[in-house]
């Protein structure tokens, strides 16, 4: 199921600014989703209706983005919800077999599971009170947006704390998309880029294409190049080069999820880059949401990696470009272990090794103030 599709010609601009490219939108019942395997060629938004078609969506990378499948989830939930033709008393089970159904899509991103613990939590905090069919189904709703706009609150934060990192002139190197579309806004690893232009701060922004998949490629490069941010695009193999002509002065990344004690699982080569970043005793940063921080997996070994189609990698966009019946391997991540992360930054502020008591602590106190370890 794949629902109906809306094209646009590019972003709409407003008061000669350029508006924000969102990835997804709530409207009138429906999820909208940005089709981003089409980008940048086509900008086309996907009408859904059922958790059927968000599952699809997010299994097929229409959607991605730790944060941004998990707000997509949130969603698929609520349509779930809509769509209940069945007993009243039989609701709440529905519900949670529809989060766990769309718990399936994909299994490596935290924020997808933490995103549909919410949802259930909530199912079960209404179901428990006796709201009406309505009341339930508007409750869910709420919860969704609440995920959806908390997202973009943090997204700024990590920003605003990962900004005196970087000062004008520097070059940063970024590898995959952690942007706006890949969060409600601004992104993790992006965060900073746009906050940075908005205070005329001058940063050279270098973004890996990202085999097999060229989300650098399609999506960083286009997305920043849309704001008229600097940014050149780099082959997955140059990163060494550029860093040896001492054109980078730091690498940002996001991440799909960090295990307890800091190792960060990242799109594939993220590991790659870390280890040339060492060589060149150049700083790694991972920008990541509190919710991508997995304190319940001890370590990166524990981490699922999901595995993607062959055809990704032998007929990349239709065209093959290797011999047919050779043998594949596709991990979509890799995991980099926590020696060569120079910090994580959050929204509470900046962490440094040693990563397991100082991630504990994040969680451990409610204040949402800066923190810096």
């Amino acid at each position: 199921m794949s629902g109906r599709s809306s094209r646009n010609t590019g972003p709409t601009r407003i008061e000669g600014r350029q508006e924000p490219l969102l990835s997804l939108r709530w409207s009138e019942g429906k999820l909208l989703m940005l089709d981003q395997r089409l980008l940048p060629e086509e900008i086309v938004f996907l009408e859904l209706t059922a958790p059927e078609e968000v599952w699809e969506g997010i299994h097929a990378m229409k959607v991605r983005g730790a944060p941004a499948i998990g707000i997509a989830a949130a969603y698929g939930v609520v349509l779930g919800a809509n769509s209940y033709q069945g007993d009243e008393d039989r609701w709440l089970e529905h519900v949670l077999s529809t989060a766990e159904y769309l718990a399936t899509s994909r299994p490596t991103a935290v924020n997808l599971f933490w995103a549909l613990d919410r949802m259930k939590e909530r199912a079960e905090q209404l179901a428990a009170a006796q709201h009406s069919r309505e009341l339930r189904d508007e409750g869910l709703l709420a919860e969704a947006i609440a995920i959806h706009r908390e997202d973009e609150e943090v997204c700024r934060k990590i920003g605003e704390h990962a900004l005196p990192l970087f000062t004008s002139g520097m070059g940063v190197l970024t590898h995959c998309n952690a942007g706006g579309l890949a969060t409600a806004r601004y992104g993790t690893a992006l965060a900073p880029f746009y906050l940075a232009q908005e205070q005329g701060i001058e940063l050279k922004i270098y973004a890996d294409e990202t085999r097999p998949v060229l989300q650098g490629a399609r999506l960083t490069a286009f997305e920043l190049q849309q704001a008229g941010i600097d940014v050149t695009l780099l082959c997955d193999n140059m990163a060494g080069l550029v860093m040896s002509k001492g054109w980078i002065d730091a690498v940002i990344v996001g991440t799909d999820r960090i295990a307890a004690n800091g190792d960060v699982a990242n799109k594939i080569g993220t590991y790659s880059l870390a280890v040339l970043a060492k060589a060149h005793n150049i700083p790694f940063y991972v920008a990541s949401p509190l919710s991508t921080i997995d304190l319940g997996t001890e370590s990166g070994e524990l981490i699922p990696i999901e595995e993607r189609a062959e055809h990704e990698v032998t007929e990349g966009f239709g065209k093959r470009t290797a011999p047919a019946g050779i043998k594949v391997y596709n991990p979509s991540f890799d995991v980099t272990p926590n020696h060569l992360v120079t910090a994580i930054i959050t929204e509470k502020g900046i962490v440094k090794p040693p990563f397991r008591d100082h991630l504990a602590a994040l969680f451990n106190d409610k204040d949402d103030s800066l923190k810096s370890f």
